[in-house]
Protein backbone atom coordinates (compact mmCIF):
# COMPACT_ATOMS: atom_id res chain seq x y z
CA UNK A 1 0.00 0.00 0.00
CA UNK A 2 2.52 2.11 1.17
CA UNK A 3 4.66 1.55 -2.41
CA UNK A 4 0.92 2.13 -3.74
CA UNK A 5 1.03 5.57 -2.46
CA UNK A 6 4.58 6.29 -3.56
CA UNK A 7 3.80 6.10 -6.93
CA UNK A 8 0.83 7.86 -6.92
CA UNK A 9 2.47 11.03 -5.70
CA UNK A 10 5.21 10.67 -7.64
CA UNK A 11 2.74 10.25 -10.96
CA UNK A 12 1.34 13.69 -9.81
CA UNK A 13 4.79 15.69 -9.26
CA UNK A 14 5.75 14.45 -12.49
CA UNK A 15 2.70 16.18 -13.71
CA UNK A 16 2.82 19.36 -11.58
CA UNK A 17 6.11 21.65 -10.93
CA UNK A 18 4.53 23.26 -7.79
CA UNK A 19 5.43 20.44 -5.10
CA UNK A 20 8.74 20.89 -3.33
CA UNK A 21 7.74 17.27 -1.31
CA UNK A 22 5.57 14.62 -1.47
CA UNK A 23 4.54 15.31 2.44
CA UNK A 24 2.88 18.65 0.33
CA UNK A 25 1.12 16.84 -2.08
CA UNK A 26 -0.44 15.08 0.83
CA UNK A 27 -2.25 18.15 1.18
CA UNK A 28 -3.48 18.30 -2.52
CA UNK A 29 -7.44 18.12 -2.44
CA UNK A 30 -7.77 16.71 -5.05
CA UNK A 31 -5.29 13.75 -3.18
CA UNK A 32 -8.01 13.58 -0.23
CA UNK A 33 -11.24 13.45 -2.76
CA UNK A 34 -9.68 10.58 -4.43
CA UNK A 35 -9.47 8.47 -1.59
CA UNK A 36 -12.17 9.37 -0.03
CA UNK A 37 -14.12 8.25 -3.63
CA UNK A 38 -11.84 4.82 -3.15
CA UNK A 39 -13.88 4.59 0.18
CA UNK A 40 -17.49 5.65 -1.04
CA UNK A 41 -17.27 3.29 -4.28
CA UNK A 42 -16.12 0.31 -2.23
CA UNK A 43 -19.55 1.13 -0.58
CA UNK A 44 -21.70 1.97 -3.46
CA UNK A 45 -20.92 -1.63 -4.62
CA UNK A 46 -21.46 -3.08 -1.74
CA UNK A 47 -24.93 -1.19 -1.61
CA UNK A 48 -24.79 1.05 0.98
CA UNK A 49 -25.69 3.79 -0.89
CA UNK A 50 -26.37 5.91 2.11
CA UNK A 51 -23.04 5.58 3.26
CA UNK A 52 -21.20 5.68 -0.05
CA UNK A 53 -23.74 9.03 -0.04
CA UNK A 54 -22.40 10.02 3.55
CA UNK A 55 -18.79 9.64 2.63
CA UNK A 56 -19.19 11.59 -0.91
CA UNK A 57 -20.85 14.76 0.86
CA UNK A 58 -18.05 14.73 3.41
CA UNK A 59 -15.58 14.61 0.57
CA UNK A 60 -17.16 17.28 -1.18
CA UNK A 61 -17.41 19.77 1.82
CA UNK A 62 -13.82 19.13 2.74
CA UNK A 63 -12.20 19.09 -0.78
CA UNK A 64 -15.01 21.04 -3.04
CA UNK A 65 -14.74 18.26 -5.52
CA UNK A 66 -17.89 16.05 -6.21
CA UNK A 67 -17.15 12.74 -7.05
CA UNK A 68 -19.96 10.24 -7.59
CA UNK A 69 -19.67 7.18 -5.36
CA UNK A 70 -20.60 5.36 -8.80
CA UNK A 71 -18.25 6.74 -11.04
CA UNK A 72 -15.56 4.29 -12.06
CA UNK A 73 -11.96 5.04 -11.73
CA UNK A 74 -8.13 4.15 -12.87
CA UNK A 75 -5.32 4.89 -10.87
CA UNK A 76 -3.45 7.78 -10.92
CA UNK A 77 -6.27 10.36 -11.50
CA UNK A 78 -4.87 13.60 -10.89
CA UNK A 79 -7.56 16.79 -10.14
CA UNK A 80 -5.31 20.21 -9.87
CA UNK A 81 -7.02 22.39 -7.13
CA UNK A 82 -10.81 21.28 -7.64
CA UNK A 83 -13.89 22.40 -8.22
CA UNK A 84 -15.38 19.79 -10.48
CA UNK A 85 -17.29 17.62 -10.78
CA UNK A 86 -17.86 14.17 -11.84
CA UNK A 87 -21.32 12.18 -12.47
CA UNK A 88 -22.56 8.88 -11.25
CA UNK A 89 -21.95 6.82 -14.65
CA UNK A 90 -18.59 8.50 -15.41
CA UNK A 91 -15.74 6.08 -16.43
CA UNK A 92 -12.25 7.53 -15.83
CA UNK A 93 -9.23 5.34 -17.24
CA UNK A 94 -5.27 5.83 -15.36
CA UNK A 95 -3.22 8.83 -15.58
CA UNK A 96 -6.00 10.99 -16.48
CA UNK A 97 -5.28 14.57 -15.40
CA UNK A 98 -8.33 17.35 -14.92
CA UNK A 99 -7.77 20.74 -13.90
CA UNK A 100 -10.03 23.55 -11.93
CA UNK A 101 -13.83 24.08 -12.83
CA UNK A 102 -14.37 20.86 -14.68
CA UNK A 103 -17.92 18.81 -15.10
CA UNK A 104 -17.70 14.93 -16.73
CA UNK A 105 -21.95 15.97 -17.30
CA UNK A 106 -24.82 13.61 -17.77
CA UNK A 107 -27.42 13.86 -20.62
CA UNK A 108 -30.94 12.08 -21.29
CA UNK A 109 -29.85 8.58 -21.06
CA UNK A 110 -32.31 7.83 -24.29
CA UNK A 111 -30.09 9.54 -26.10
CA UNK A 112 -26.90 6.70 -25.39
CA UNK A 113 -26.68 3.42 -24.13
CA UNK A 114 -29.01 2.85 -21.65
CA UNK A 115 -28.18 3.65 -18.12
CA UNK A 116 -25.00 5.30 -19.62
CA UNK A 117 -25.28 9.23 -18.60
CA UNK A 118 -21.60 10.42 -18.75
CA UNK A 119 -18.64 10.61 -20.47
CA UNK A 120 -15.63 7.73 -21.03
CA UNK A 121 -12.17 9.42 -20.43
CA UNK A 122 -9.67 6.56 -21.53
CA UNK A 123 -6.02 6.41 -20.33
CA UNK A 124 -3.26 9.55 -20.30
CA UNK A 125 -6.85 12.00 -21.36
CA UNK A 126 -5.73 15.89 -20.13
CA UNK A 127 -8.48 17.96 -19.40
CA UNK A 128 -7.87 21.66 -19.07
CA UNK A 129 -9.76 24.04 -16.35
CA UNK A 130 -13.08 24.85 -17.32
CA UNK A 131 -14.21 22.45 -19.67
CA UNK A 132 -17.38 20.67 -20.10
CA UNK A 133 -17.72 16.60 -21.31
CA UNK A 134 -21.35 15.95 -21.45
CA UNK A 135 -23.26 12.57 -22.40
CA UNK A 136 -22.16 9.03 -22.94
CA UNK A 137 -19.50 9.85 -25.15
CA UNK A 138 -15.65 8.47 -25.41
CA UNK A 139 -12.86 10.56 -24.73
CA UNK A 140 -9.91 8.73 -26.49
CA UNK A 141 -6.53 7.55 -25.24
CA UNK A 142 -3.68 10.52 -25.03
CA UNK A 143 -6.33 13.04 -26.12
CA UNK A 144 -6.18 16.58 -24.44
CA UNK A 145 -8.92 18.42 -24.07
CA UNK A 146 -8.67 22.52 -24.11
CA UNK A 147 -9.63 25.06 -21.19
CA UNK A 148 -13.33 26.29 -21.51
CA UNK A 149 -14.27 23.65 -24.32
CA UNK A 150 -17.56 21.93 -24.70
CA UNK A 151 -17.78 17.87 -25.49
CA UNK A 152 -20.74 16.58 -26.85
CA UNK A 153 -19.04 13.86 -29.24
CA UNK A 154 -16.94 11.67 -29.31
CA UNK A 155 -13.11 12.82 -29.25
CA UNK A 156 -10.45 10.05 -31.41
CA UNK A 157 -7.02 9.21 -29.50
CA UNK A 158 -4.96 11.86 -29.64
CA UNK A 159 -7.05 14.91 -30.54
CA UNK A 160 -6.55 18.51 -29.17
CA UNK A 161 -10.26 19.87 -29.04
CA UNK A 162 -10.70 23.66 -28.50
CA UNK A 163 -13.53 25.68 -28.67
CA UNK A 164 -17.59 25.89 -27.87
CA UNK A 165 -18.70 23.46 -29.35
CA UNK A 166 -15.30 21.65 -29.40
CA UNK A 167 -13.51 20.92 -32.21
CA UNK A 168 -9.78 19.54 -32.99
CA UNK A 169 -7.18 21.73 -34.09
CA UNK A 170 -4.82 20.74 -36.65
CA UNK A 171 -0.84 20.46 -35.40
CA UNK A 172 2.52 20.14 -37.64
CA UNK A 173 3.67 16.74 -36.73
CA UNK A 174 6.63 18.63 -36.09
CA UNK A 175 4.95 20.81 -33.46
CA UNK A 176 3.65 17.77 -31.32
CA UNK A 177 5.17 17.67 -27.94
CA UNK A 178 6.62 14.45 -26.44
CA UNK A 179 5.33 13.19 -23.02
CA UNK A 180 2.77 15.24 -20.19
CA UNK A 181 1.68 18.55 -21.78
CA UNK A 182 0.71 21.13 -18.96
CA UNK A 183 -3.07 22.55 -19.42
CA UNK A 184 -3.33 19.96 -22.56
CA UNK A 185 -3.46 22.72 -25.43
CA UNK A 186 -0.28 23.96 -27.10
CA UNK A 187 -0.41 25.81 -30.13
CA UNK A 188 3.34 27.41 -31.27
CA UNK A 189 4.26 26.83 -28.03
CA UNK A 190 2.37 25.34 -24.39
CA UNK A 191 0.39 27.99 -22.46
CA UNK A 192 -1.72 28.82 -19.53
CA UNK A 193 -6.01 28.39 -20.25
CA UNK A 194 -6.59 31.53 -18.74
CA UNK A 195 -5.11 32.89 -21.74
CA UNK A 196 -5.91 30.19 -24.62
CA UNK A 197 -7.95 32.49 -26.67
CA UNK A 198 -5.43 35.10 -27.05
CA UNK A 199 -2.80 32.63 -27.66
CA UNK A 200 -4.98 31.18 -30.31
CA UNK A 201 -5.50 34.39 -31.88
CA UNK A 202 -1.38 35.19 -31.85
CA UNK A 203 -0.82 31.87 -33.44
CA UNK A 204 -3.54 32.80 -35.86
CA UNK A 205 -1.85 36.36 -36.59
CA UNK A 206 1.67 34.73 -37.17
CA UNK A 207 0.42 32.52 -39.44
CA UNK A 208 -1.11 35.50 -41.54
CA UNK A 209 2.12 37.22 -40.88
CA UNK A 210 3.78 34.44 -42.97
CA UNK A 211 1.57 34.31 -45.39
CA UNK A 212 1.72 38.15 -46.10
CA UNK A 213 5.59 37.76 -45.51
CA UNK A 214 5.54 35.06 -48.71
CA UNK A 215 3.02 36.75 -51.02
CA UNK A 216 5.22 40.34 -50.40
CA UNK A 217 8.24 37.96 -51.41
CA UNK A 218 6.74 36.58 -54.44
CA UNK A 219 5.55 39.90 -55.95
CA UNK A 220 8.89 41.45 -55.51
CA UNK A 221 10.50 38.44 -57.11
CA UNK A 222 8.09 38.76 -60.23
CA UNK A 223 8.94 42.77 -60.18
CA UNK A 224 12.39 42.07 -60.32
CA UNK A 225 12.19 39.48 -63.43
CA UNK A 226 9.77 41.50 -65.22
CA UNK A 227 12.58 44.82 -64.61
CA UNK A 228 15.00 42.25 -66.22
CA UNK A 229 13.10 41.32 -69.11
CA UNK A 230 12.22 44.82 -69.79
CA UNK A 231 15.89 45.53 -69.53
CA UNK A 232 16.95 42.57 -72.19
Amino acid sequence: MANGLRAYIDSIMARDPAPRSRMEVLLYPGVWAFGYHRIAHRLFRMRLFFLARWVNHWSRFVTAIDIHPGAKIGRHLFIDHGFSVIGETATIGDNVTIYQNVTLGGTNPADGVPGKRHPTIEDDVIIGSGAQILGPITVGKGARIGANAVVTKDVQPGAVMVGIPAKPTLMNAEDKPEGFVPYGTPCSEMFDPSTQKLELMRCELEAMHKQIDALIAERDGDDENRQESDCA
